[in-house]
């Protein structure tokens, strides 16, 4: 039976998705062609040619980042034309969708080579884009949805009623948000995530060159009190008619960043790898998606996290190293509490809170780093997941080698 390994895993350092951002003058195509660029560059001997199929994930298919991205990312990386690619939108999993449906294909003999990449430009693209014509927002769930659930939320509202529901306070969202970016600042001082990035070079429109070497999100010098300062981001009192009493907690500093980034990972065969004399990192030993209540939304990552450890045959306490996407501080605290998860574990290296979370990109970033995670501890089986917008929520194991 085929299996699929991972040879190697590469993501730019992360930008603020904003004007002003180290990568606000970088049209996506090329930066997510950086990535792609970056991987095979680390791969001795691979020629992009062999390459059967680049499948990246990206959320806002508008714009720049519409009409099939990912073909002409690879196309700008140098790629032959010959090489296809594909784009996956499962909102913030997109890219871990595409690293899934890449392991997929390996196995199923589809696809000998394979790329698994994600991008987005938040800066150039911002959030929300899709679902606007000529700037102005149009329903995307339609009437039926509006029935069923009374209409969907932002993620941001359900961010506060999954702190309602499990019990926690302004100051643990808080707590829980320095931390991350104080283990993300100390890994990079620590060169932890050297390993994993590859920085790139920007011209920018008034001739300037700059490179973005670190993740430019990450607020090494902020405290309690500087993140307790700030207001709630998503308090109204239409909420409160609806959902009866909120005591609003989630505010900027505990939610994630905008950010522009993009990653990458080659897939391919065990016996392909030995024959060309590449080491594999991991294989992909199981990937499941789930899905949960889309008014909470971002709580599919627990029986997603129950799904594929049910079929992977492990328990939690088998599992090494966590990768919990920083959607929110929330939504990472209520999935502890309901997995028992070491918290030691998770995210040890900071989390997206601090490093960013560039949406389609976020899956195949969670996965670059979680390889790296997996090396540093010697650990065997790393788990990632991720909370989607609808409910949905991926979550795949890999086992190292």
């Amino acid at each position: 039976m085929r299996d699929a390994v991972i040879v190697e895993a590469v993501r730019t350092p992360l930008g603020k998705g904003k004007p002003g951002g180290a990568y606000a003058d970088v049209h996506p195509v090329d930066l997510h062609a950086h990535a792609l660029r970056s991987l095979v560059d680390r791969v001795d001997g691979l020629d992009p040619a062999e390459v059967d199929d680049v499948i990246g994930g990206a959320v806002g298919q508008v714009g720049e980042q519409s009409g099939n991205t990912t073909r002409y990312a690879a196309l700008a990386a140098g790629f032959p034309e010959s090489v296809p690619g594909v784009t996956v939108d499962r909102q913030c999993g997109s890219s871990q969708q595409a690293l899934s449906f890449a392991a997929q294909g390996i196995v199923a003999g589809a696809y000998d080579v394979v790329i698994a990449s994600g991008v987005e430009s938040m800066s150039r693209v911002p959030i929300g884009s899709s679902g606007k014509v000529d700037g102005v927002g149009v329903d995307v769930h339609g009437p039926s949805i509006a029935r069923r659930y009374g209409g969907l939320v932002p993620q941001g509202v359900s961010a506060e009623l999954i702190a309602r529901r499990w019990g926690l306070s302004r100051a643990r969202l808080d707590e829980f948000a320095l931390a991350s970016h104080h283990n993300a600042a100390t890994a990079w001082r620590e060169g932890r995530f050297a390993a994993e990035v590859a920085p790139l070079k920007v011209t920018h429109a008034d001739g300037t060159v700059t490179q973005l070497d670190t993740d430019e999100t990450i607020r090494p010098g902020t405290s309690l009190e500087a993140l307790s300062g700030l207001r709630t981001a998503f308090a109204a009192p239409h909420w409160t008619e609806r959902f009866g009493e909120i005591d609003w907690k989630v505010t900027a500093g505990n939610s994630s960043p905008y950010n522009d980034g993009a990653a990458a990972l080659l897939l391919t065969t065990a016996e392909i790898a030995a024959a060309r004399g590449w080491r594999p990192r991991a294989r992909v030993h199981t990937a499941t998606v789930a899905a949960d209540d889309p008014i909470f939304m971002l709580t599919g990552i627990i029986p997603a996290t129950a799904k594929v450890l049910a079929k992977a045959g492990l328990t939690i306490a088998d599992i090494d190293a966590f990768e919990v996407n920083e959607a929110f501080s929330s939504v990472v605290l209520a999935w502890l509490a309901e997995t028992g998860a070491d918290p030691a574990k998770v995210n040890a290296n900071g989390g997206a809170i601090a490093i960013g979370h560039p949406l389609g990109a976020s899956g195949a970033r969670l996965a670059t780093t979680l390889l790296g995670v997996l090396d540093q501890r010697g650990g065997r089986y790393g788990l990632q997941t991720m909370c989607e917008a609808g409910g949905t929520a991926n979550a795949t194991i890999i086992e190292r080698l």
